[in-house]
């Protein structure tokens, strides 16, 4: 198997066991990955790119890192720019007022279970230009990603992340 940045964080664990050593070196977010329930869900969804941007580090320093720590060869990847959501000001759309609902992840995650059906569920019930603020101890990319395909705007600050229906 390659180590690319679609690989899912599962399936890296599972044909090269050795590099969770190195993942847990290279930011301590990834000892969320000792949670079994974590490592059963949300690792299995998780891509390499998604597991960069938890991490906020570069994708091609995972990848190559990765990639050396399993013996294979390296290769140039170009790093993606910043990210929209990313930005440090608050874009056009976002308004403190039309936050609905405040919904602190952080003990679910603690307690080792994951939040993701909990959060599509709050985000389904917005109606237009409502905005569901999540509290997180880290920048939950795997969700996000979901709902920006869903046609969601999305807002990172910090230990916060801002979700806003358009439709």
């Amino acid at each position: 198997m390659d180590i690319t940045l679609e690989t899912k964080v599962a399936d890296l664990l599972k044909y090269y066991p050795e590099v969770e050593t190195k993942l847990l070196e290279l930011s301590p977010v990834f000892s969320k990955l000792k949670n079994p329930v974590l490592r059963r869900t949300v690792a299995r969804v998780t891509s390499l790119q998604q597991a960069a941007g938890v991490a906020g580090i570069s994708p091609a320093k995972l990848i190559q890192e990765l990639r050396f720590a399993a013996g294979l060869s390296t290769y140039n990847l170009e790093s993606k720019g910043g990210d929209e959501d990313d930005q440090k000001e608050p874009p056009a759309w976002f308004d403190r007022e039309s936050i609905k609902t405040i919904f602190d992840v952080r003990p679910i995650i603690e307690s080792g279970k994951s939040p993701m059906q909990e959060i599509l569920k709050l985000s389904s019930g917005l109606n237009r230009v409502e905005i569901l603020q999540l509290i997180t101890s880290f920048k939950p990319v795997p969700i996000i990603d979901i709902l920006k395909q869903k046609g969601f705007k999305i807002w990172t600050k910090e230990d916060e992340t801002f979700i806003l229906n358009l439709e």
